[in-house]
């Protein structure tokens, strides 16, 4: 692996991102990716339960609006959130996107650092300071409890 720069600057390089149990899966043909087991580079989707206010939620039922909200990824956000999974660090996920997609997200570190955050945010990711033991609650298909299955068309 090459040495990335800003790597050994960053907080982040020794914590460990990890997706939140929500209902996410794959779909397409596999693009650019590293060769690690359960990482394919297809496109991933996630679905976002909506939490609706009194008066939303009958607009809602009145106009038979979805439930979930279906974000799709592109192909560099796809890869990171299969390498969330609680066994690689943030400098390792740096390195592989880095060694997967090249200049195409130059500077990485700055770019994975935002787009974690931005999961963060949106209450789909948290950092760690050890790896996850237990992945199994945060695998593709796996519908979190109290949320209803959506009926999309997904890999897991």
């Amino acid at each position: 692996m090459t040495e990335l720069v800003d790597l050994g600057n960053s907080p982040l390089s020794e914590l460990y991102p990890v997706r939140l149990p929500v209902y996410w899966g794959r779909r397409g043909e596999a693009g650019p990716h590293p060769e690690i087991e359960g990482i394919t580079g297809r496109q991933v989707v996630i679905g976002i339960e909506k939490k609706f206010r009194r008066i939303e939620r009958f607009m809602a039922r009145l106009f038979k609006a979805p439930k979930m909200l279906r974000r799709p990824l592109d192909d560099i956000n796809s890869l990171l959130w299969e390498l969330m999974n609680g066994r690689n660090n943030f400098g390792e996920i740096c390195k592989f996107l880095d060694e997967t997609f090249h200049e195409r997200i130059s500077p990485v570190v700055d770019r994975c650092a935002l787009a974690v955050e931005q999961f963060k945010r949106l209450g789909l990711a948290v950092m760690l300071a050890h790896p996850l033991e237990n992945d199994d609650s945060i695998g593709a298909g796996i519908i979190p409890e109290g949320m209803e299955s959506p009926e999309w068309n997904l890999d897991y």
